[in-house]
This record gives C-alpha cells, structure tokens and sequence, in this order.
C-alpha cells in the first residue's frame, strides 16, 4: 500500500493536469484563417526573401492579414498572381516578367587591370580597394557575389564577368541588391537590346577605361524611331515602356555597346 497510494497520487495529479492543459489549449488558442495555408500553398516556396517578408510563409501571413497583393513576389506567374488574387477576392494585377541583366562587357579582352587582386574572394571586399582591380571603376568586379547570393543558381562568373542565365532567372532581384557596383538591373524578359555598359564618364576617359565603353555618341538616341534611348550623364539609357525591339540602335553603336540579350551569347 506504501508505493500503490504516491503512484496513484501521482498519476491522479497527471490526469488532472493534462486535461486542464487541454483545456487551456482549447480556450486560448489562436485561431488562424484557413487561407493562409491555401496561399502559402500557391506561392512559389523558394523562400527568397526578395518580397521584403520572412519567406513564403510570412508572404502568406501579409497577403491574407495585411491586404499585401500577391504580385509583391517578385517571382510569382501570372497564373500564381490571379490564382491568388481569386481567392482573396482581389483584382489580378497584370505582372510583367522580369529578367536580370549585368550591364558590363568588361571581360579581360576590354579592361585591364590596375593592380593583381589576391584577396578575400569577394566583390564587397575587392570594392573597398580602389574600387577593384578592373581600369574601369564602373565595370564588373567579377568575384561572384551575386553568383553565391542567387537562390536560383542562374548566375556564373565566366571570362571574369558575372552572366545571368536567363533559363534559370526568376526576377527575384537578390543580385540587384548585391552588387556594390549596381550594374545588375531588372529589365522585361522579353525585351532584347540593351545597353551594356554603366560608364558615366566622358567619351575618351570611357574608352580609356574599357574598350567597348559608352561614349555618348547619341547615334543610337537619333537614329531610335519610338524615342526609346536617351544619353543622360554621357551614358545610353533605354526606356523598355517605349521600345519596340527594333535593332537600330545596335546597328548605329560604333562601340558595341548595345546588344539584342535575347539571341546573342554576350554577358546577360
């Protein structure tokens, strides 16, 4: 009787606790909306963050109980983006598929070198000295941030310049924010000619520091017949909203700065 009386204590005081925390659990639980998984369910799940939420599931969390548009994910589909928009209710955003572009050509061939870089393998670090080893200070550093950065695996680093592989971009926008040079831009997928060069130096300094430099020439900007490019701060900038993907623009470029992505093997 001795053991059999605690054992029984105890076992009494078990079942009394248990159901009080079943109790408990039941009174204050947090009731979640049934939507949330459906959405996170909808969502790409590659947990990128580029929506400026913790992954999906925070996504998901914002689309349902912050009113947040579900074309905030930069990698949704149209088919995702109206999938969504019908099951909250909302109005299906069109979404223009975007593609990363590196806007250098400055490869070995082009550039040269100011000095042999042996440091920590990184762009941020390079950057820090003389704004890399590469002649020009706009150009690529070519230590593959961007590449570790992707989620995707759609960057590689060849001839010494990071290329966007176009199959396996998704439009998240990571590299963008990665590169300390900002010569990774978000463009539509499906617009070809662009302007591969952020050198906003003069004509002659530009050409000094890269082979295949912008140098304001505006041949392009004149000979554009939907307006489309403009040279602002000695640079070709194009206006995808106006371009019709026309080509004369590349034809002009005395420096073959300008290239049609979409058919080319250059830098993307």
């Amino acid at each position: 009787m001795s053991i059999v009386i605690p054992v029984a204590v105890v076992a009494g005081l078990g079942l009394f606790f248990g159901l009080c925390l079943s109790f408990a659990s039941r009174v204050f639980a947090v009731k979640t909306d049934e939507r949330i998984e459906k959405v996170r369910e909808l969502l790409p799940g590659v947990n990128c963050g580029a929506c400026g939420f913790s992954g999906c599931d925070g996504m998901a969390e914002a689309i349902v109980n912050r009113g947040v548009h579900p074309s905030k994910c930069p990698v949704n589909s149209q088919e995702t983006v109206s999938a969504i928009s019908r099951l909250m209710g909302l109005d299906g955003e069109s979404v223009t598929p975007m593609i990363a572009r590196v806007i250098c050509q400055g490869t070995p061939a082009n550039v040269d070198k100011k000095y042999d870089y042996q440091g920590l393998q990184d762009c941020h670090a390079a950057n820090q000295l003389a704004g890399g080893s590469s002649s020009c200070r706009y150009g690529c550093i070519g230590l593959g941030s961007c590449m570790r950065a992707c989620p995707f695996d759609a960057i590689e680093i060849e001839d010494g310049l990071a290329r966007i592989i176009p199959e396996k971009c998704k439009g998240c926008g990571i590299c963008v924010v990665e590169c300390p040079k900002g010569i990774i831009r978000m463009v539509p997928a499906d617009m070809g000619y662009t302007v591969l060069c952020a050198n906003r130096d003069k004509g002659v300094v530009a050409r000094k520091s890269c082979k295949v430099a912008c140098i304001g020439c505006m041949k392009c900007q004149k000979v554009c017949p939907a307006g489309a490019i403009t040279v602002e701060d000695n640079l070709a900038v194009i206006d995808y909203e106006k371009c019709e993907n026309c080509g004369k623009c590349e034809e002009v470029c005395p420096q073959s700065t300008i290239h049609d992505i979409l058919h080319e093997r250059v830098p993307a």
